[in-house]
């Protein structure tokens, strides 16, 4: 496959060429959400890094909006890289397992991504790739198209949704360092250990659980039963 990435921007009428390319703008982007986040993302933060001026930018993106669905697909590129080279096993859940591993492992270590991933406006053509490489390999269970569809949506929905939600900003203490992330986590065990185990029984059964969990292992786990309800469906 020709390695996917980021699509060319068209010039804009009666702007001047900027001396970066749209490669080192989307680059420089990830860089800045990946150390300061979305927040920090403005043309002027942009620009400096770039070593130029603010209306350059403006050559390759009309808008915040676009960066961001540019910035995302790039990263979505290297995910169909990735997984363009898987080889299809005779396990279609094994196969769709391993694809849905690969999405998770780029979202989870980007905060910002999760909200921008696989929005159907025509600027994430690797989002469509991946929906398709998802597809593919719930299409080799049998099912019928609305329980394909269903299927997919299931995983994809679940994999941006924990990664997401696992890959929320890090808390200020521990980003400087005040308190680790196991001391974070301890932190919140006890606190669900005062509770009352009469009114939150569920809390008390899980939390030795909850505080020596580790997140991969979770959304493992997690995926494992999503895919074992298609592996029933399909009657495999």
């Amino acid at each position: 496959m020709t390695p996917r990435t980021t699509q060319e921007a068209t010039p804009r009428r009666g702007r001047r060429r900027a001396s970066h390319s749209m490669d080192t703008v989307i680059g420089e982007t990830i860089a800045l959400l990946d150390e300061s986040g979305e927040a920090a993302l403005t043309f002027r933060a942009l620009a400096a890094r770039l070593g130029g001026g603010v209306a350059s930018i403006y050559w390759y993106v009309d808008n915040k909006d676009e960066l961001l669905d540019r910035a995302t697909d790039h990263i979505l590129g290297d995910v169909v890289d990735r997984t363009d080279a898987f080889t299809d096993t005779d396990d279609p859940i094994a196969d769709l397992r391993a694809i849905a591993i690969a999405l998770f492992d780029a979202v989870v270590e980007r905060p910002w991504l999760g909200r921008y991933l696989m929005r159907d406006n025509g600027t994430q053509p690797n989002g469509m790739h991946m929906y398709e490489a998802l597809g593919r390999q719930v299409m080799r269970l049998g099912l019928n198209p609305r329980e394909t569809f269903h299927g997919v949506s299931a995983v994809l929905g679940f994999v941006i949704g924990t990664a997401t939600d696992l890959g929320q900003q890090v808390p200020a203490e521990v980003r400087d360092g005040t308190v680790s992330g196991e001391e974070l986590i301890a932190r919140a065990a006890d606190d669900w250990r005062s509770l009352d185990p009469d009114e939150h029984p569920f809390v008390h059964y899980v939390v030795d659980e909850f505080a020596t969990h580790d997140d991969a292992d979770q959304f493992r786990a997690g995926l494992d039963l999503v895919l074992a309800g298609l592996r029933l469906q399909a009657g495999m």
